[in-house]
């Protein structure tokens, strides 16, 4: 009898382990994809990150200094990457500041498929990162999915 309760233990136990570490993958997606956005996004004020050797192709090169010289742009996505950064390492409006990123992502992905596929490896990370909590966090996305909507209504 004892070897019986001993196995049943252990066989409880490890689905445990797995079910404790799945419950883990969220926390950890949110905290990765906040740290990238959050220190990439203050590199835009503060460039402490030293630009890659190689050089940036023609279009990306032309692309970037339009986005510059436009004035506004590059501090409002940079502005966009701090709080939603912040955001989702505070664990605070999760689904808002996926909400606000998601114009971000689709950009650095587009930027990266047809002017500079050199960084197509992070491109796949954080675009993988970002589904994976949109997915995680989509029941906070029911009410705004539905496809007749009625003004006041819950």
């Amino acid at each position: 009898m004892g070897t019986d309760t001993t196995l049943n233990g252990n066989v409880t136990g490890a689905g445990q382990d797995t079910k404790s570490l799945a419950r883990h993958l969220p926390t950890v997606a949110r905290v990765l994809t906040g740290l990238l956005f959050f220190v990439f996004g203050l590199n835009g004020f503060l460039n402490f990150i030293p630009p890659p050797p190689e050089p940036i192709p023609e279009g990306a090169m032309a692309f970037s200094v339009a986005l510059v010289k436009t004035g506004y742009m590059m501090p409002l996505i940079k502005g966009t990457e701090v709080l939603v950064g912040l955001l989702l390492l505070t664990n605070r409006f999760v689904p808002l500041a996926l909400v606000l990123l998601a114009p971000v992502t689709v950009n650095i992905v587009a930027f990266h498929a047809f002017l500079a596929p050199t960084g197509m490896v992070m491109t796949f990370i954080v675009l993988a990162l970002h589904l994976y909590l949109a997915w995680a966090y989509r029941a906070a996305y029911r009410s705004v999915l539905v496809a007749r909507a009625v003004p006041g209504a819950k």
